[in-house]
């Protein structure tokens, strides 16, 4: 559905902020862009979207350029900025039918009530878009990105300082599109949203896309295991026989942390904890855990940098 192919952004200051960049994007996915502030994500959307001018590369929306088929592929697409920027003077309703009509659509009452229930805004939509609180606003936002019945949908930090009620919304929402096979591309620093929800996660970093690959097979093939074992008392020090095994202290001293790759053959449970008993110490509880997706995308960002 979105081809992007060695895409690239440098400003008149010689910034790069966009290095050659390459994805596919399927029918009916959800891709997670990760990144931090400055990585280039919301560049590389308003590239496709036709906001910004790449300096090199191509996009296709739909089989169509973004460039030669303008028209064609910004009908294709829906986007929730980030910035909110609504008329203050209209009503969500004529915000909405408006908004539709810009894409040659006709009225469709219909359309425009189920976006604006959906998104829990039909006891608003005669109110003036000024008097609705910063969390509506959002909303409105989300309801304009939808109202054409787009194919594509980009979400830029949509949950961003919104409240839970909207967060919860919005996901109900995408997960209902895409089994209605409409494309999701969305920017999140609430990572375990993308964990939640996403198919195949992105990770971008100065400019450059360091890693797309689906959700399951990242955190199995990156993710590591850890063995807590919470102690009956504070320790101070870790002995050195626990430190050569391999062993770690929390920061607490309340629990010692042993860190083993997932599918590493033969790891010694029982011998590691009589290890622990032989050298003194009181086992209050154990249990094991896998990194989370946050821990894998900490490690890949500062391996780009």
């Amino acid at each position: 559905m979105i081809e992007i192919s060695n895409l690239g952004k440098q400003y008149a200051s010689g910034f790069v902020a966009l290095d050659n960049i390459s994805l596919s994007v399927k029918k009916g996915e959800i891709l997670a862009l990760l990144g931090p502030n400055g990585a280039g994500k919301t560049t590389l959307i308003s590239s496709v979207c036709g906001i910004v001018n790449p300096t090199s590369g191509s996009v296709t929306v739909g089989g169509f350029d973004i460039i030669k088929d303008y028209r064609k592929t910004r009908s294709l697409i829906g986007l929730v900025p980030q910035e909110l920027t609504t008329d203050a003077f209209e009503t969500p309703w004529d915000n909405l039918t408006f908004s539709r009509g810009l894409f040659g659509l006709p009225k469709n009452p219909q359309v425009v009530e189920k976006v604006l229930k959906d998104l829990s805004l039909w006891d608003k939509k005669d109110d003036r878009i000024m008097t609705l609180s910063g969390g509506m606003k959002r909303r409105l936002l989300i309801a304009k990105a939808l109202v054409h019945e787009p194919q594509v949908l980009f979400l830029d930090e949509p949950t961003a300082g919104v409240d839970v009620a909207l967060r919860q919304d919005m996901w109900r929402m995408v997960d209902e599109l895409r089994h209605q096979g409409v494309t999701i591309v969305l920017t999140t620093h609430y990572i375990e949203e993308a964990e939640a929800i996403a198919d195949r996660i992105g990770v971008i970093s100065g400019g450059k896309l360091v890693l797309v690959e689906d959700k399951s097979t990242l955190m199995a093939r990156m993710g590591q295991k850890q063995l807590k074992v919470e102690l009956m008392d504070t320790l101070e020090v870790l002995p050195k026989v626990l430190e050569e095994q391999g062993f770690c202290l929390a920061d607490d001293g309340l629990s010692i942390v042993y860190h083993y790759d997932k599918d590493a053959e033969e790891i010694d449970i029982g011998g590691l904890l009589q290890t622990v008993t032989n050298a003194g110490l009181g086992v209050k509880d154990i249990h094991t855990q896998q990194s989370s997706l946050e821990e894998i995308f900490v490690d890949l960002v500062e391996d780009a940098a």
